[in-house]
């Protein structure tokens, strides 16, 4: 995203929502919750704050390394509790001990892609509209718990290559449009990602950004990152 459209989209929900301190302003705890995107093979018995294994090999140990490098004197600590395969649901029955419990300062949310995939096989029967009511209920309960934390909402994204084929459109869309809405609703940062990645592939084979079209390559992880990035003020 080019620093135009950055500060565009910001404007946006500025308009529909008060202004809220960027995390670097705050006190010292992130987390990053979502599905395999987050995860990224993370060691789910290690706990501690800043951990290479607890981290996994993606965006949220990107953003880590490079927040603590950046800031050395805040004592930032950075937690990850994604989970592959989750959808919104999953989510919200594990939300009180993997997410309020934590009471962190800044709280990153990307999720969206189960919610959508799990239903072409017929494991799942959610629509947009339980999408949308599901996450915005989510984000409700956790701005009543935490009134000044910093949420961030990460647009669902996807690659047009793999798994991913004409069936997804236009629903996949619908639902990258509900997430916008919902990030609105709750005062929450959202960082578009699917015009990011499209512009990129345009020169480029999509394979070089994902094999199966929804889990990214490294090189998508270090670009997440830097949006992220944008977004905290971190």
């Amino acid at each position: 995203m080019n620093r135009r459209d950055f500060v565009a989209t910001a404007a946006t929900l500025a308009g529909a929502a008060p202004w809220q301190a960027p995390i670097a302003a705050q006190r010292t705890v992130v987390l990053f919750q979502g599905d395999s995107i987050t995860d990224c093979g993370r060691d789910k018995n290690s706990k501690d704050a800043n951990s290479t294994g607890g981290l996994g090999t993606g965006y949220p140990l990107l953003v880590t390394a490079a927040c603590l490098a950046a800031r050395p004197d805040r004592g930032l600590k950075f937690f990850n509790r994604g989970i592959s395969g989750n959808k919104v649901p999953d989510i919200q029955q594990r939300w009180r001990v993997d997410a309020l419990e934590l009471q962190p300062d800044g709280l990153s949310i990307q999720i969206g892609v189960n919610d959508f995939w799990l239903k072409l096989d017929f494991r799942y029967a959610g629509t947009v509209q339980d999408y949308e009511q599901q996450y915005a209920a989510l984000l409700d309960e956790t701005r009543r718990a935490l009134p000044r934390t910093h949420l961030i909402v990460l647009e669902p994204f996807v690659l047009r290559t793999g798994a991913v084929t004409a069936r997804w459109f236009p629903e996949f869309d619908q639902r990258r449009a509900a997430a916008a809405r919902v990030a609105a609703r709750a005062r929450a940062s959202f960082v578009p990602l699917q015009s990011v990645f499209d512009r990129r592939t345009r020169s480029s084979a999509p394979e070089y950004w994902s094999a199966d079209g929804v889990h990214p390559t490294s090189v998508v992880h270090a670009l997440i990152a830097d949006q992220w990035r944008r977004a905290a003020h971190l």
